[in-house]
This record gives C-alpha cells, structure tokens and sequence, in this order.
C-alpha cells in the first residue's frame, strides 16, 4: 500500500472516533509530504534516511519552526510503525534517526513578573465595561490558578466535574485525571461565568454541540481562535512585553512553580503531563536564568567571605 493512501485511512478512521484534532494533524502532515513529493503516492519503500532528510529541509525551507516539523516527522513516523505491525511496510531499523523527531523551546510563552502583574491587576476602566474583554482576562487568570489549565480542557469541563470547591477531570490531551481544589479566588471568577442553562452538561457556555461530534471540535477550534484573538488584543492594551495566548497561563503557571523551588516532578504531576521531560521543555528556556542566579549567589557569598563581611 501507499503512503498517502495509507495515511488518508488512518485519518478518517481517527475522525470516526471522536479523535478530530488528531485527525486533523494528520491531515496536515499529509498535505506537507505531498506539497514535498507531488501528488503522485509514495510508496514506504522509498521513505528513505535521504528522503527523510530533504523532507526536514525542505520544511524549514518554508519557514517551519522545528517543532512544527517535529509534528510532521512523527506523525510520519506514527503511521509508518502502523504500517509495519499490520504488514503494508518494510521495517527499516533507525530509520528517522537523522531527522529531529523532539522538542525545542522555540518560543517563549510564559509572562515575566511585569506582565503578571499587569494581567492579575483590574483592567483599567475605560476597558473593564467591555464585556468580552473582561470575560478573556477572567478566563485567563482562572486558566492560571486551575495549575495552567488548557483551554480545551476548559471548554469541554462538564458541571459533574465539580463537586462543592474541587474540579475532577481528564486531561483531554494524555487522558490522565486531575483534581484540582478551587481557591475562593478560583471559585469567584467560575461562579461569574458558569453555564447558566440547566439542559447543558458543560461547566461554561462555551460549547452547544454534543462532546465527541464533528460539530463540538468546530466549535472549540472557533472558541480557541476568538479566545487567542481577543487575548492579542489584551495583551496590546495592557502594554505587555510579550505575545499573550492561551498558552500563556499554562507556561506562566510551571515557570513560575519552578522559580518557587517545587521540583519539576511535581509541576509535572500538577499539570498532567505525560512524563517529566514534557515538564523540562517548560521550564527548559528559564533554567539558564536560574543557574546563572544561582551563580551570583556562590559568588556574592564568597566575596563577602574574602573581605570578612557577614553575608
């Protein structure tokens, strides 16, 4: 079987799931391998180490970061592996060994202690009577005191979920359960924006449609969109330093846990990931600032030493 074809079937069978962004990532390296190879299929044979190579390259080509092309490598990779268990492909040991299938920190997302404090703080009046505006940084700041909750987490959070100031929920990314304890802090934002309509299962009024169709993932990703613009706009008003996005609170949440001194296993147990290592791609862009504070400290306490002061 070819590549292409192959990959089109495992898509649609994803979608028939209920698995609609998975389905779409790979619709979206699909379409990358074809724009690189043609509209003529692929055989598995011929995904060589050399084809592998001018496929990475040529997606930096066009101004991919490279966690983008990660994605695209590993959903090839992802299917390639089905592939070979149900007997369509070759296996080739070490066969995308010398294309970059891991995670770089190309970005930073969380906030500095200026931009938190221009977020946390009342939204100046001229805006606070915006009610969309107010709703965004609301949702924000209590995506951040839910431990960097994701916003489609948020979105698909259903009224069972929460019980007196405790919310229980999966992650919908890894499946892992959570519970979170609400501060009163918490529990005010969620009881000002808390689904109001009895006949609704969802803990906000974000989503109509019946969780697990076609027609609830159109409106998460509509959700997400207006959500991340109406954050850009926010972030403009506030004078932020840097971009705010959605992102934003879940990133801002871990660093900021870790420059509190709690290990990265527990931020990693807090914020559900799938192993510690996704936990270090976090914090990875701020450990150097933390090691070289460390460094100022060895050093202004040895000069003090040196000179015969009390350090």
């Amino acid at each position: 079987m070819k590549l292409a074809t192959f990959m089109k079937q495992v898509a649609d069978r994803l979608q028939m799931g209920g698995n609609f962004g998975t389905a779409h990532v790979y619709r979206s390296s699909l379409n990358a391998i074809i724009a690189f190879h043609g509209n003529g299929d692929l055989a598995f044979r011929e995904v060589t180490p050399e084809w592998l190579k001018g496929f990475e390259i040529h997606l930096r080509s066009r101004g991919c970061s490279w966690n983008t092309v990660s994605t695209y490598l590993r959903t090839l990779r992802a299917v390639y592996n089905r592939a070979v268990d149900s007997r369509k492909a070759p296996y080739v040991p070490y066969l995308f060994r010398s294309v970059y299938t891991g995670t770089k920190a190309d970005h930073r997302r969380a906030l500095n202690d200026e931009d938190i404090k221009k977020v946390f703080t009342r939204l100046p009046d001229t805006f606070a009577s915006i009610p969309v505006l107010r709703r965004t940084r609301d949702l924000f700041v209590l995506m951040f005191l839910l431990r960097g909750l994701p916003f489609v987490d948020l979105v698909y959070l259903r009224k069972s979920d929460l019980r007196d100031n405790v919310l229980t929920y999966r992650r919908r990314k890894t499946g892992r359960p959570l519970s979170v304890t609400l501060t009163p802090e918490a529990m005010s934002i969620l009881n000002r924006y808390v689904n109001r309509n009895s006949t609704s299962p969802y803990l906000f009024p974000l989503l109509t449609s019946r969780e697990g169709t076609r027609e609830a993932y159109r409106e998460y990703q509509l959700a997400l969109r207006s959500f991340n613009r109406q954050l850009m706009l926010l972030g403009e008003i506030l004078g932020l330093g840097d971009r705010l996005s959605s992102y934003s609170a879940r990133h801002t949440w871990a660093t900021t846990a870790y420059y509190c001194e709690i290990h990265p296993g527990i931020i990693s147990e807090a914020m559900g990931h799938s192993s510690i290592t996704v936990t270090e791609t976090y914090l990875k862009p701020f450990r150097n600032k933390k090691i070289d504070e460390a460094n100022k400290r060895v050093i202004d306490y040895v000069k003090c030493f040196v000179s015969g002061l009390m350090c």
